[in-house]
C-alpha cells in the first residue's frame, strides 16, 4: 500500500479522548497491560498528508482574522460527493458549514419542528442522537431495526408506517450508513422509506457523516438522490471527520437543495453567532479532498474491511454465544452478548468491565438502544485487533 496504515501510533499526552479516558467506570487497567483504543469513534490512524501539508502551508501565513470561505472548499465538496457517491446537480449554494454534525441536526430540527414534537428514530440509536434531541426538549419515537434471515439489519417499514400515523409524526432522522449498525442501506430501502416519509409529509434529516466508510464493496447511495421528492424533503449532513480523522478541527457541512429549508437552516444556525468555519478546518477539508485523499480512503476501507472481516470471523469460531452482524459501512461493530452472558452467568457489566481490566477499551452498547451489547472501534493497525481479540479469548469470553 502506498499510505501506513501499521503503524502503532502513541496517542498519549497528545489530548486524545480515545486513550486519556477510560469508558468503562471502575475498571482498573491490570499491570503489564497496555491500553487498546477501541470505544469512541475516531481513528487511530494517521491523517492523509495532504491535510497536514495543506494546513502547514496556511499556517506559514502569519495572520488569523477573520476570513470567508474560499471557492475551492465548495468546489472541493461539489468534486467529491460526484466521484465518490455520484452525486448530480449539486452547486456551491446548496452547501453550508455547520459547527458539528450533531449542530447541524439541531438546527435542522429547530427549523421543522417545535420543542416537545416527536421524531421517528431508529433503534439502535447513535448516542448523539438521543443526548441532542432530548437535551432540547424533543420525544424521540423509536422504530427497532430488525435482523432477517441472513443477519442483516433491516428497517421495519410497517412499524414506521404505524408510528407515523398513530403518532402524528412530521419529522425523522435517517443514519446512512448506520451508526451503531454499520448497515449501508440499499437503494430500494431508501427508496421505501422516502415513499413513507413523502406519504405523511415527514420532513428527513439524514445523516452521512460516515458516507466514505465504506466496507467489501458496498456503496453508499445518498438519500438526496432516490428521488426528486426526496431530494426536496432531505437536510443530508456529511463531514469529513470520521473519513479523515479530523473531529478535533471541528467542520461539517449540510446540503440542502430546497431553498425554503435553506434559507431557515442558515438563519438558525446563525442565531448562535458561533457557527463559524475555523480557517484551519477548512483547509483540512481541502487537503482531505485532493486526489491523494481519494487514493487514500481507498487504502483505508480495505483496511478496515480486513479488520471487520477478521473480526467478526474470531467472534464466530471464538466467542459461542456473542452474536455480530457484520457491518457493510463505518469501522465499528455492534456486537450482542445476551446468549453468552445467559450462557455463562455474566451480566454486561462484567463483560464491559474484564474487557477494560486487560486494556480492552470497548464501549457500553446500553445508550445505543442494545440491551446486553457492546460497541467496538476496529479503525486500527490489524496487529491491534488482533492482539485486543487475543486478549478477549484469554482474559473475557473464557
Amino acid at each position: 500500500m502506498k499510505y501506513d496504515f501499521t503503524t502503532i501510533i502513541d496517542r498519549k499526552g497528545k489530548d486524545a479522548l480515545a486513550v486519556e479516558k477510560c469508558p468503562i467506570e471502575d475498571a482498573q487497567l491490570k499491570e503489564g497491560f497496555d491500553k487498546i483504543p477501541m470505544w469512541v469513534a475516531d481513528m487511530n490512524f494517521a491523517t492523509v498528508p495532504t491535510v497536514m501539508e495543506a494546513m502547514r502551508e496556511r499556517i506559514e501565513h502569519p495572520c488569523f482574522g477573520y476570513f470567508i470561505p474560499r471557492e475551492e472548499y465548495f468546489s472541493s465538496i461539489i468534486k467529491w460527493q460526484e466521484i465518490r457517491h455520484n452525486v448530480t446537480g449539486l452547486e456551491a449554494e446548496h452547501i453550508g458549514y455547520e459547527n458539528g454534525v450533531l449542530g447541524g441536526v439541531m438546527s435542522a430540527v429547530n427549523v421543522l419542528g417545535s420543542r416537545g414534537e416527536k421524531i421517528l428514530v431508529h433503534a439502535p440509536t447513535y448516542i448523539g442522537f438521543t443526548n441532542v434531541l432530548t437535551n432540547n426538549g424533543y420525544h424521540i419515537v423509536h422504530s427497532n431495526l430488525k435482523l432477517d434471515e441472513n443477519n442483516i439489519w433491516r428497517m421495519d417499514f410497517e412499524d414506521m408506517e404505524r408510528k407515523l400515523k398513530e403518532e402524528k409524526i412530521h419529522m425523522a432522522i435517517l443514519c446512512s450508513p448506520h451508526n451503531p449498525c454499520g448497515r449501508v442501506w440499499e437503494r430500494w430501502e431508501l427508496e421505501k422509506a422516502m415513499e413513507l416519509y413523502k406519504k405523511y409529509d415527514v420532513y428527513v434529516i439524514s445523516d452521512e457523516i460516515w458516507a466514505d466508510i465504506l466496507l467489501n464493496g458496498n456503496e453508499h447511495i445518498p438519500t438526496q438522490m432516490v428521488s426528486e421528492d426526496a431530494r426536496s424533503r432531505t437536510i443530508a449532513l456529511y463531514a469529513p471527520s470520521k473519513t479523515f480523522s479530523l473531529a478535533g478541527l471541528v467542520g461539517s457541512y449540510h446540503i440542502i437543495y430546497n431553498s425554503y429549508l435553506r434559507d431557515r437552516v442558515r438563519k438558525e444556525s446563525s442565531l448562535s453567532h458561533y457557527n463559524n468555519m475555523n480557517v484551519l478546518s477548512m483547509y483540512a477539508l481541502i487537503g482531505a479532498y485532493k486526489q491523494e485523499g481519494y487514493e487514500w480512503v481507498d487504502e483505508l476501507c480495505q483496511v478496515l474491511s480486513d479488520n471487520v472481516n477478521y473480526a467478526c470471523d474470531y467472534i464466530e469460531k471464538h466467542f459461542e454465544g456473542v452474536k455480530v452482524s457484520k457491518p457493510e459501512g463505518t469501522y465499528m461493530l455492534f456486537v450482542d452478548c445476551t446468549q453468552w452472558c445467559d450462557n455463562n452467568g455474566k451480566t454486561i457489566e462484567d463483560v464491559l468491565k474484564a474487557g477494560a481490566e486487560v486494556g480492552v477499551m470497548w464501549q457500553d452498547g446500553r445508550p445505543f438502544h442494545g440491551s446486553c451489547s457492546i460497541r467496538m472501534n476496529l479503525a486500527l493497525p490489524k496487529s491491534r485487533v488482533e492482539e485486543a481479540f487475543r486478549r478477549l479469548s484469554e482474559y473475557v469470553f473464557v
